[in-house]
């Protein structure tokens, strides 16, 4: 009886930054990209506007990208968040996203799309994990990792990495922006 081939090992892809260099530690097909970024704004305000709120914050601030978002559940672990997408931006119409990790002491964010977004498109899975620490009363630092599978054992293009870093920067810069100029806000 002949033996079957073993499969090959999965390939993995982990790009890490402290923006705005990059360092690309290797390349394969489940991979990962982690962003670092310092926020000109306590860690109380950015953790209950940016991660807290989010589904009301940002297409408050950012009616260009989403059109609207809807909560599922109390906000905490277990619950579901789905951003809609403006027309503009076809063929993303929503992501809907489960909140697998809401740490309010450790400022720790984690959720799973389940739905939307580049789902069925490019990736198979997505993951993203938000960390927030305290530099200083007024300033705080932000690490996101992105997790994901690809489609069809494809690696993720360079071009889509970088929108999936630069997105994550833009939207953190975008929160920041809103929180400077409202000081009052989520305070």
């Amino acid at each position: 009886m002949a033996s079957s081939p073993l499969p090959a090992p999965p390939r993995h892809r982990c790009l890490h930054s402290s923006h705005p260099a990059n360092t690309f530690i290797d390349a394969m097909v489940a991979g990962c990209c982690t962003e670092e970024l310092t926020l000109n704004v306590s860690v109380h305000r950015v953790w209950k506007a940016a991660a807290c709120e989010d589904h009301i914050l940002l297409p408050k601030i950012m009616p260009q990208y989403f059109s609207g978002a809807e909560l599922v559940g109390d906000g905490e672990a277990g619950s579901t968040k789905i951003f809609h997408f403006a027309p503009e931006l076809k063929p993303l119409v929503f992501v809907k996203n489960h909140v697998e990790v809401l740490d309010h002491a450790s400022h720790t964010l984690k959720y799973k799309t389940v739905d939307g977004g580049h789902l069925g498109h490019t990736l198979k899975s997505h993951t993203i994990e938000y960390r927030y620490e305290a530099l200083s009363a007024d300033t705080c630092a932000m690490t996101v990792k992105v997790s994901y599978d690809t489609i069809a054992d494809k690696e993720l293009p360079e071009e889509d990495v970088k929108k999936i870093k630069e997105g994550t920067v833009w939207i953190a810069k975008a929160v920041e922006g809103y929180l400077i100029a409202n000081p009052a806000a989520y305070a």
